[in-house]
């Protein structure tokens, strides 16, 4: 009879356990506030392959820390057919009308990520296929704006970290012939990106070889060079694991 009220007296604390709501407990958890700055193309403002705005990498990365109790405000500078000369006007020219709110913005953040320069190679692709030798140049012009993009943004706040994506090759669909001169040109890109990365004390994070990995149905549109929502996904976790491995 003793064990049987024991086993009872047990089964009834038991049962106060389970009946404690811990969902309140969870409603307590205070987020750590986390301000978050993305400049940058079509890539950061979310563009899909088949012309609609979507979320992109910048979104899904954001709902990581929100996932992380964080409590995430994210800027979102991107924009479509965005050049490296359009961040330098936004950052460097007070008359801008974003001028105010992006160095704000920059004061403000944590962390800032950035992708930058795919268009303006591909407003000089038809120049340097016509003549090779004119990739150098355009290359450096590039990798010029870029460390006066990332200096700036360390001159106006010198604690944020600063993630810079290397690009994926746009081009999957093109005949094999055609992407053996067009790789050779995206590996001199991303190494250009790396080295004004490196050479400002800012984190690389590589994306070419994980949209390799499954090309034709992360950009399923021939016409198109923007990922879709799974590409989208698999770019945020590559900036998820650099932030990771950083701290």
């Amino acid at each position: 009879m003793k064990i049987r009220k024991r086993f009872v007296s047990a089964l009834i604390i038991c049962s106060l356990f389970v009946s404690i709501p811990f969902t309140a407990s969870a409603k307590n958890i205070k987020k750590e506030p986390f301000d978050y700055v993305a400049l940058g193309d079509s890539l950061a403002a979310g563009r899909t392959p088949f012309g609609v705005d979507a979320d992109g990498y910048v979104d899904y990365l954001a709902g990581r820390f929100e996932q992380s109790q964080y409590n995430v405000e994210l800027d979102n500078y991107g924009v479509s057919g965005y050049r490296t000369t359009n961040i330098m006007g936004e950052l460097l020219n007070p008359a801008s009308p974003k001028n105010k709110s992006l160095r704000e913005s920059i004061q403000n953040a944590e962390l800032v990520t950035i992708d930058i320069g795919a268009n303006d190679l591909l407003a000089r692709l038809g120049e340097i296929q016509k003549n090779p030798a004119m990739a150098q140049p355009v290359l450096e012009t590039i990798g010029k704006n870029l460390f006066t993009i990332l200096s700036e943004i360390d001159k106006i706040n010198p604690e944020t970290k600063v993630y810079v994506m290397g690009y994926y090759n746009p081009f999957p669909h093109l005949p094999e012939e055609q992407q053996a001169a067009l790789i050779p040109l995206l590996d001199a890109f991303n190494q250009t990106i790396q080295s004004v990365a490196n050479m400002n004390g800012d984190i690389f994070v590589p994306t070419a070889k994980v949209i390799e990995k499954n090309e034709m149905e992360y950009i399923p549109n021939p016409l198109d060079i923007h990922l879709d929502i799974e590409g989208y996904k698999v770019v945020a976790k590559e900036f998820w694991k650099a932030i990771q491995e950083s701290k």
